[in-house]
């Protein structure tokens, strides 16, 4: 429950440009749909291409420069939780942890981004912006849509390479979770330091 509520808390915290929380909600509403299709039924006969079907209308008002409409706090969680029930379904009926990896860019992020923050002895319950799409966004001037578009693309195709594993060796997806969360490590950690610098010269 609490690992459940903390992953609520960090996907409410990332939603702050435009087209990042329906993008990555897309990708992982895509990859779960291809569980339930190819790999264990988690969902009513349906119920994930109803929810894709409203992401891409969502994403076709906020997947652009000037967003016509926002999910706000209620939209964020409302879609974690229909992610999280639907992971956590599969995770329960077949114990493949390692489908925590369809979070695994959300949750580097919001995990490193805490880590930092608790470093720098701050509130971690105080809105903010460090992590580092916003940085990406404000130190590094990157226009909102191509950041989005890069945190959907590496997700994408993490669990793209999941399902893969999944289907067949899955006998390895716990050590696909751990090379694709140290891979992803590896990477954020010097762009983080890279902009973060640049917060700091302000």
């Amino acid at each position: 429950m609490c690992v459940g509520l903390d992953i609520l808390n960090i996907d409410n915290f990332m939603e702050g440009i435009n087209g990042i929380t329906g993008g990555y909600s897309l990708v992982s509403m895509l990859a779960l749909w291809g569980i339930n299709a190819f790999v264990f039924p988690i969902a009513p006969a349906g119920f994930i291409p109803v929810v894709i079907l409203s992401l891409l209308v969502f994403n076709f008002y906020n997947f652009r420069s000037h967003a016509k409409c926002f999910s706000g706090d209620v939209g964020a969680i409302s879609m974690a939780f229909i992610i999280l029930f639907l992971l956590g379904g599969f995770i329960i009926h077949t114990g493949h942890v390692s489908a925590l990896v369809f979070l695994a860019v959300y949750g580097v992020d919001g995990v490193l981004t805490i880590i930092h923050r608790i470093l720098l002895k701050e509130n971690i319950g105080q809105p903010h912006r460090k992590h580092l799409y916003q940085l990406l966004a404000n130190e590094g001037k990157f226009a909102h849509l191509p950041v989005s578009l890069i945190y959907m693309g590496v997700q994408a195709v993490v669990n793209l390479g999941y399902l893969l594993v999944l289907v067949y060796t899955p006998g390895y997806t716990l050590i696909y979770f751990i090379i694709s969360i140290v891979v992803l490590v590896v990477v954020y950690l010097p762009l983080r330091r890279k902009f973060y610098a640049l917060r700091e010269q302000i």
